[in-house]
């Protein structure tokens, strides 16, 4: 099942992305699905009649999985870690589907990483592997968009990937997927930067989640961006990058400058 969210010139809200006799709808939900019953309202608008925003805004933090991909770790010059490297965006990071990224004026080396994004359904800590897919309310895509030569300056990650903008979202969250093996590709300008699969990962997601949560408990809507495949690389101010992830959909942004 997708869920989205979405506008149509008012409050956000959320509904079943589907299909109607040949055409993309939405099946508008009451409520928001994270925190009440799945329960459908009756209306349904065309899917392009509305505005996509993104499928889930962290109340509490976007947990970040650095070099998960050996591949992505030997191009920039790392050895692959022997447990997960963990760092954190803010909320205030993320956009939607066809937001801009806005680069900022302190750097000069702006990236793109194209992830498969895990959505937290409930409170939880100390988590099993087994119990994994108890927690895990549904899959969406990210760009965990870094200040290359901030990240490198600083030591530290906080301020190269936490920028506003700088964690897209979308097109929204697909609850029903196994992703033990999906193809992971980045175009920039529509020519394919990066290509990989899930399965390369380091660390798979039952892991991750567990390794997170043993730390730090997890909150409803808590995003965990699952790292990056090898081909990371520049963009400018007018280029738009688009993250697909096999099962989910495609998350296209445009790249501006910060006015």
């Amino acid at each position: 099942m997708r869920i989205a969210r979405f506008s149509t010139n008012g409050d956000p809200r959320f509904g079943v992305v589907g299909d109607d006799a040949g055409t993309a709808v939405v099946g508008v939900l009451e409520g928001d699905p994270l925190h009440s019953r799945l329960r459908l309202s009756g209306e349904k608008l065309r899917l392009d009649a509305v505005r996509l925003l993104a499928p889930v805004l962290p109340r509490s933090k976007v947990v970040g999985i650095g070099r998960n991909y050996a591949a992505h770790a030997a191009e920039m010059g790392n050895d692959p870690p022997q447990q997960p490297l963990v760092f954190f965006k803010p909320n205030t990071s993320v956009v939607g589907p066809h937001d801009a990224i806005v680069y900022p004026t302190q750097t000069r080396s702006l990236h793109f990483e194209g992830e498969l994004a895990v959505v937290i359904k409930r409170i939880c800590r100390d988590v099993d592997v087994s119990d994994v897919p108890k927690v895990v309310y549904g899959y969406t895509v990210g760009n965990d968009v870094t200040a290359r030569d901030l990240q490198e300056r600083d030591g530290q990650w906080a301020r190269a990937k936490g920028f506003d903008s700088f964690c897209p979202l979308g097109p929204w969250i697909e609850t029903e997927l196994d992703v033990g093996d999906l193809a992971v590709t980045t175009t920039l300008n529509g020519e394919r930067r990066q290509d990989g699969r899930t399965a390369q990962m380091i660390f798979d997601v039952p892991t991750l989640v567990s390794y997170v949560s043993s730390f730090t408990t997890l909150l409803p809507g808590d995003v965990i961006l699952t790292g990056t495949p090898a081909g990371v690389g520049p963009m400018e101010a007018g280029d738009e990058v688009a993250v697909t992830v096999e099962g989910i959909g495609t998350l296209a942004n445009p790249v501006v400058a910060r006015g």
